[in-house]
């Protein structure tokens, strides 16, 4: 199950009752168009004990229609990575 901004929220307020919705919805917000924003710059993102996001480039290539074997060029792009801490990676696997 993948959670969502709504859920997050709601388990924000749920934690912070004396925080009101709008203002912990405002903060969640600033926190993630930052990490969109350093991104978008071409800047590594890293939470402590979370993990790290990157930006990698992937180069042009040429590929090659699986349906009609012609050769076409795809051009460069760019890809956001996530690594994940070994602290947090050690807490997922233990057998706790």
């Amino acid at each position: 199950m993948a959670i969502v901004k709504s859920k997050l929220l709601k388990q924000l307020s749920n934690n912070y009752p004396n925080f009101l919705k709008k203002d912990l919805d405002k903060s969640l917000n600033i926190f993630l168009n930052e990490i969109k924003h350093a991104l978008y710059k071409g800047e590594n993102v890293e939470i402590r004990d979370f993990g790290t996001w990157s930006i990698h480039t992937l180069r042009a290539r040429i590929a090659r229609n699986p349906k009609t074997g012609e050769k076409i060029e795809i051009s460069e792009k760019k890809k956001i990575r996530f690594k994940i801490s070994k602290k947090l990676f050690k807490k997922i696997n233990s057998n706790e």
